[in-house]
């Protein structure tokens, strides 16, 4: 069944693209929580035309999302945990904390969503990577760095 996406849906796709996907999935799921629409001629004809009208936008935005990339790319984040004298976190960090250190040292807005962490998870001090989803087609990695408060 062809699906026409009206928002983004997560390991799926994203606004207007048009996927293919199971019978039941679409019709059960997709369709009912108005997260899609049947991908008939008129309607891919309508998607076509939006597409034209927001190429424009899409190139400032992709622009825009280059640039903080670049930004992104040269930062090394800090991040306090409380451990103990192994090296183990007490608890553990993830997407969130990432986002806030984010907030606080660049000034920078990013949703959880928008960041991978390797393993989900940090349970030790040390040095990782991060990946930034900015754009469907751009994404940065960060470099952190896990302390001992």
């Amino acid at each position: 069944m062809e699906v026409i996406l009206k928002q983004d849906v997560a390991k799926l796709g994203y606004k207007d693209d048009i996927v293919t996907e199971k019978n039941g999935y679409g019709r059960n799921y997709l369709i009912p929580q108005g997260l899609a629409i049947l991908a008939t001629g008129t309607n891919k004809k309508i998607v076509a035309e939006n597409k034209k009208q927001k190429s424009y936008k899409e190139n400032k935005i992709v622009n825009e999302a280059t640039n903080i990339a670049k930004a992104l790319e040269t930062i090394t984040l800090k991040i306090g945990a409380k451990a103990g004298t192994s090296g183990k976190i007490f608890g553990s960090v993830n997407a969130i904390q990432i986002a806030q250190a984010l907030k606080e040292q660049f000034n920078f807005e990013f949703d959880r969503k928008q960041i991978e962490v390797d393993g989900d998870s940090i349970k030790e001090l040390g040095s990782y990577k991060a990946k930034v989803k900015l754009h469907k087609e751009i994404s940065a990695e960060i470099d952190f760095e896990v302390f001992a408060e």
